[in-house]
């Protein structure tokens, strides 16, 4: 009897139990492995940073340099073979482009030689006469330094060593004083011509150029209804949600009826004769086109969730509750903002450092160019890697910090009494224990967007080129890799939400999450899923308004300028914006609905195991339930109905 029970117990030790969910009470260190690993990439980084301070010439970059050689506003060195290098350019700190109106890229190189000077000339040049009296009265002197101004006017070949006429008016840029022209056409090819890609950066910087007080004024409107919305989501009510889809169905009309109209207007008026309003008339058919897809597939799905507007409010009630607990969770997209920032202005500066990376030599003319060393396009790509992974890596804290702040608030039994500092215990529990989860986690989101953008530039080049089977698979897989992209990104959020409340690493909280959503998504799935389309209604809001300022705006400037692509940038920054400051509603929403099945999961409501929810979050989880249990029963009803036979009486 005893080897019986014996072997019972061993067999019952044999099978494999479940885990069981412990909320905030077990915690170790997860993916430490993931953490080493990010920390030998980082090592990487910071070596091709110093390679990048010690191999390239910031001076070059930050100061500029003529095409002897010689970087301006210091004492140079002589260069062997080029006779006017090695000069004092103390004196002259600002960089001047003799051609600068009509640059041109020939062997991977500028055609227009460039000088330092002393002052850019603010009015324009039309004569050598008026080049000679500016060299004389400010002493900045725009000609080959072998040639004195006495002699601008006496050489015949004196054209070939001056600025081609007429010299438009320029003005030092404040950071890196080159002479940057001021009219909007030589300005946009001359930094389109500079960052070798004529044609599309024309238009983009011309555009730019002639409406920059207008695209100035339409970011700060985007930035202000995005706190408008912001604040509207925080002090919700059923009354606002249906004025707030008003506005958003009005808006959407709006929008579609303003860019049919105005390509109507385009179409039909028969002085169109310049480029501009030709290329402006066909982006409106295509902002038309796809805003009218847009609005009806919009105002299909408003239809269809019209009668889950009650619940939606109340869940939104609960979220803002939620985050009344720790107010300043609002401000955390703001902190992660400004660290994007800061990141991605050090990437910058290391990659044009890398670019100034080589070595002098004299090529004909005297001229000195930089060869490039080898190696650095190595370095280029591991350099585009690093900025892709630690950017996800800093939204995935800031959506860690969130999850752990939600998830100490919500396993809380005082509800009366809730945690000190919830933000901050949830960055320190994320920087002791789990940064290598979150190093996981955004690796992945990685992995999927290097193939992605690797595809957007095949489509790109393909795009030229008369193959229209290449570009539709080019294409699809892009498709392909977005909705994996999307996926992973839902993944990770809720992996990253269950790490905060057991303290697993990052595939077994998948798992976990994956399996626990399944089981409980008969719940609120529908209403969680249409919270987040109201959210995402309160983004499609901030765009429509913002872009019809645009149109309002640039419409009355059509002959002067390709105001398309600033307008798209413009709709671009403003859906940025607005997710930025909606996506805490939405990171909330989501960690709440996960801890919700965690409760339901781990008590049941009885005076040993009572729920961690309170009282309000009862009340709305029962209104859930007999709401389901109501539709079951009319969904039961109906089968039955179609099931019977009729009889004759």
């Amino acid at each position: 009897m005893q080897c019986l029970g014996a072997e019972h117990l061993d067999s019952a030790e044999r099978i494999p139990t479940q885990r069981q969910w412990r909320p905030q009470i077990y915690r170790k260190c997860t993916d430490t492995a993931w953490l080493f690993l990010f920390f030998l990439f980082w090592t990487g980084l910071v070596f091709i940073m110093g390679y990048s301070v010690a191999a390239g010439a910031t001076g070059r970059l930050l100061f500029g340099y003529d095409s002897f050689g010689n970087v301006c506003g210091k004492k140079n060195s002589p260069v062997e073979g080029a006779p006017l290098s090695g000069q004092d350019m103390t004196q002259k700190k600002h960089v001047f482009f003799m051609n600068s109106c009509n640059l041109e890229v020939k062997d991977v190189r500028l055609s227009s030689t460039v000088l330092c000077v002393s002052s850019c000339p603010e009015e324009q040049l039309d004569t050598l006469e008026e080049v000679q009296l500016f060299a004389n009265t400010s002493g900045s002197f725009l000609c080959v330094y072998n040639l004195n101004s006495f002699n601008y006017t006496q050489i015949p070949n004196a054209d070939l060593l001056c600025p081609r006429l007429p010299v438009p008016p320029s003005k030092s840029f404040p950071l890196f004083n080159r002479c940057i022209p001021q009219t909007p056409e030589c300005y946009s090819l001359f930094a389109s011509v500079l960052i070798n890609d004529v044609d599309s950066l024309h238009r983009i910087l011309s555009g730019i150029m002639s409406g920059r007080d207008t695209v100035l004024g339409l970011c700060i409107l985007a930035f202000a209804l995005s706190l408008a919305m912001m604040f509207t989501f925080r002090f919700i009510t059923t009354l606002l949600v249906h004025i707030f889809i008003a506005l958003i169905v009005l808006g959407l009309l709006f929008v579609c009826g303003v860019l049919w109209w105005l390509y109507y207007d385009y179409a039909n008026d028969l002085s169109i004769e310049l480029d501009t309003e030709r290329e402006n008339m066909k982006c409106l058919l295509g902002f038309a086109i796809v805003s009218t897809v847009i609005t009806a597939v919009l105002l299909i799905l408003i239809y269809v969730l019209r009668k889950r507007i009650k619940l939606t409010v109340e869940l939104l009630q609960v979220t803002n509750k939620a985050i009344s607990s720790s107010p300043f969770l609002l401000f955390q997209p703001l902190w992660t903002f400004a660290i994007l920032i800061f990141f991605w202005v050090l990437w910058v500066a290391v990659l044009l450092s890398l670019g100034t990376a080589g070595a002098a030599q004299v090529i004909e003319g005297g001229q000195v160019e930089y060869k490039p060393l080898s190696g650095i396009r190595y370095m280029w790509w591991y350099h585009l890697i690093g900025l892709i992974w630690t950017s996800e890596f800093i939204l995935a804290c800031q959506q860690m910090t969130v999850a752990g702040t939600v998830v100490t608030c919500y396993f809380n039994r005082n509800k009366s009494d809730p945690p000190d500092r919830p933000i901050l215990s949830s960055l320190s529990i994320l920087f002791c224990y789990h940064q290598g989860t979150v190093v996981k986690g955004s690796f992945l989101i990685t992995v999927v967007r290097i193939p992605r953008a690797v595809l957007m530039y095949v489509y790109n080049t393909l795009k030229q080129k008369d193959s229209a089977l290449s570009r539709c698979v080019s294409q699809c897989c892009c498709c392909c890799f977005w909705c994996l992209d999307k996926c992973f990104r839902h993944l990770n959020q809720n992996a990253y939400t269950t790490t905060a409340i057991n303290g697993t690493d990052f595939c077994t909280s998948a798992k976990d999450a994956l399996k626990l959503l399944s089981k409980n998504s008969s719940h609120f799935a529908s209403v969680n899923c249409f919270g987040d389309f109201i959210i995402f209604l309160g983004k499609v809001l901030v765009v429509c308004f913002t872009v019809f300022g645009g149109l309002m705006a640039f419409n009355y400037h059509r002959v002067l300028q390709v105001w398309a692509i600033p307008l798209l940038l413009v709709a671009f920054f403003a859906y940025l914006v607005a997710h930025s400051f909606l996506s805490v509603f939405e990171t909330v929403l989501d960690a709440l609905f996960l801890c919700f099945a965690v409760d339901l999961e781990t008590n049941d409501g009885s005076s040993e195991k009572p729920y961690f929810m309170d009282q309000e979050f009862l009340n709305f989880v029962k209104r859930i339930n007999k709401l389901n249990t109501r539709a079951q029963r009319n969904k039961n009803s109906l089968t039955s109905e179609e099931g019977t036979e009729l009889r004759p009486l």
